[in-house]
């Protein structure tokens, strides 16, 4: 691990310091969208915008940056976002909100792409697990103290959006004045719906509702908060909770996942999911029950990602391993699109608690077809499974990439361990 910082340490400092700017922007928008008396279905639409815009890019980034290399399209898509960042707080207007966020979740996507394609061209066989755990803790830990950072400004003047602003500007610094030179850029092309729903439809529908259930807890978590008019600190560490249990319960599950069968696991996750968030509503008031459940559910969806894709490569070969994983992050990410506007007109119409009963409702639904489907079809033998590897719903192909060559190395290593 300390060979792995050493030499990639500049990737490292620019990618928290943008999960800083990031995570920063998402919270206060839910914030200042309530100060600005924007409604929780209106907020919806602002919140939607990112997912639109994300889903755009990682289908364009990649032309870019075979058109005019890594280093332009990093330049020219994170000024793009430094700057969006302050005309939040200059034009609070929703269609602009609106708009912006569209172009934020276009030049993050492009950003990832860029600074993940760094990170894999960095790792060799030996450090490519570390360096892709590095980059997950990284990850997590910026849009944490992102949430910190927030307690220092006040939501409804412009600080808070000019220091995310400048956040994302710095972040510019270490990687690109990084020694490293640019690398090759390749990317697998997506494998189609039909072959993905044939392999695997348990991870294809899976995948769809936990798209809807990421873009409701990553947008909408702040807007629930100000619904419940919980005060700035309290939503800061409401958000921070999912992201918490999502990094702390990764490993755990991960273990399970290749000692058991997986859709099995699968099961126990989503209905324990849905026994919690179905009683959420009853405690909520209760704020240490409520960061309980935040952890909880953090701990149960993020981990569900990368235990899908697993899934999916227990019946594939390990060649069309990449290309599945492609097809399944389009698939997540349709699925996100959708999230904020359901659960926002739910909470406008039912009130505030229903974001806890749209969320106990997907993760029923999850169970269910779960269960459906192990009525259809015998799970592989444990033994003969595909190793799991830690992924974050928030990267890009390539580094999902990343993460199914760190799953089949794994895989090697055991089978020759085990002659």
């Amino acid at each position: 691990m300390g060979t792995v910082l050493k030499n990639s340490w500049p990737l490292f400092l620019g990618m928290m310091l943008l999960m800083l700017g990031n995570g920063l922007q998402g919270t206060l928008l839910g914030i200042r969208g309530a100060l600005e008396g924007f409604s929780p279905n209106t907020m919806a639409w602002v919140m939607s915008g990112y997912f639109i815009g994300f889903l755009g890019g990682s289908r364009m980034a990649p032309e870019m940056i075979r058109r005019v290399g890594h280093v332009r399209v990093f330049a020219a898509l994170a000024s793009l976002v430094s700057a969006c960042l302050v005309l939040y707080a200059a034009v609070p207007n929703v269609i602009v909100w609106m708009g912006l966020r569209i172009l934020i979740g276009f030049c993050f996507s492009g950003v990832y792409v860029v600074a993940e394609s760094w990170l894999n061209d960095s790792a060799t066989n030996e450090t490519r697990g570390q360096t892709l755990s590095l980059y997950l803790i990284v990850q997590m830990i910026g849009i944490v103290a992102a949430q910190g950072v927030l307690n220092f400004g006040d939501p409804s003047g412009y600080i808070l959006f000019i220091v995310s602003s400048v956040l994302v500007s710095v972040s510019f610094a270490p990687i690109l004045l990084s020694i490293s030179p640019a690398p090759m850029f390749q990317t697998t092309k997506p494998m189609s719906f039909k072959k993905l729903f044939d392999a695997s439809p348990t991870s294809v529908v899976g995948i769809f509702l936990l798209g809807t259930i990421f873009s409701a807890l990553f947008g909408m978590s702040a807007v629930y908060g100000t619904e419940k008019e919980l005060g700035v600190r309290t939503i800061t560490i409401f958000v921070a909770m999912i992201y918490i249990g999502g990094m702390l319960c990764q490993y755990p599950i991960g273990w399970a996942s290749d000692r058991m069968d997986r859709r099995r696991l699968i099961i126990y996750l989503t209905v324990f999911g849905t026994v919690t968030m179905a009683l959420a509503p009853l405690v909520a008031s209760n704020l240490y029950a409520l960061m309980l459940l935040m952890f909880i559910v953090g701990g149960i969806s993020n981990p569900l990602y990368s235990l899908y894709i697993a899934y999916m490569n227990d019946y594939l070969e390990p060649e069309d391993m990449a290309a599945a994983s492609g097809g399944l992050i389009f698939i997540n990410g349709m699925g996100a699109i959708g999230g904020p506007f359901l659960v926002g007109w739910m909470m406008s119409e039912f009130g505030a608690d229903s974001f806890f009963v749209y969320l106990a409702a997907l993760l029923g639904f999850s169970a269910l077809w779960a269960i459906y489907r192990s009525t259809v079809r015998d799970a592989p033998n444990v033994e003969d499974t595909a190793a799991y590897a830690p992924i974050s719903p928030g990267t890009s192909a390539v580094a999902v990439e990343l993460a199914t060559e760190v799953a089949i190395d794994m895989a090697e290593e055991a089978k020759e361990e085990e002659a």
